[in-house]
């Protein structure tokens, strides 16, 4: 059973969500359309460098976490593009782009869902040995956790409650984001300066 988004913590509470969660052919799309909720914006955002701790990743977790898995998708494709060809930090981008392309096919109701969801599963699962923790700290969890919550959605299909279209939906029972002492570490970090 998925965790409802309004109980889920923000990284970057500054941000505006997107007035819709895109859903392919029930929306206008965000960037090509001018009715989309990102129309003259660029379609993918290239960062300047791939990181952990920059705003481009955590308003990818943010849009995770709450339901919006297409503009997540969005968000970490544009670190995976500048991220070293054959670099763990890109196969971990790339697991978590499979992750949200298999959340959009959830919300769809898609079997395609499955196939996304056990792809982002085996990336993930490459990634375990890898030697320092950021990659765990960055995500709140272990690539272990992470890639066995892939497989169980990927088995186990998604009790979607019917909301309005275009309405985010959380679709996983786990959040991603690091968390100390309860708090997202930008916020800490914010605060510490205080």
């Amino acid at each position: 059973m998925a965790i409802g988004s309004t109980l889920r913590p923000r990284w970057l509470p500054e941000k505006n969500f997107p007035s819709y969660a895109y859903l392919p052919g029930r929306q206008p799309h965000p960037v090509r359309d001018p009715a989309g909720h990102s129309y003259h914006s660029e379609a993918i955002q290239i960062a300047e460098e791939a990181s952990l701790d920059s705003d481009m990743f955590l308003w990818g977790i943010d849009l995770f976490n709450h339901g919006y898995y297409w503009e997540a998708h969005e968000a970490w494709e544009g670190l995976w593009q500048v991220a070293d060809r054959g670099a763990p930090l890109r196969m971990l981008f790339k697991g978590l782009i499979l992750l949200s392309a298999a959340g959009v096919k959830i919300r769809e109701g898609k079997h395609a869902a499955a196939v996304r969801a056990g792809r982002a599963a085996a990336l993930l699962r490459r990634l375990m040995n890898a030697p320092d923790r950021a990659f765990e700290c960055a995500l709140g969890m272990s690539l272990t956790v992470l890639a066995e919550q892939a497989e169980a959605a990927a088995r186990i299909p998604a009790a979607l409650q019917a909301t309005a279209l275009g309405q985010p939906q959380a679709v996983f029972d786990f959040i991603l984001g690091s968390r100390s002492r309860g708090m997202p570490i930008r916020s800490q970090k914010r605060n510490s300066h205080s």
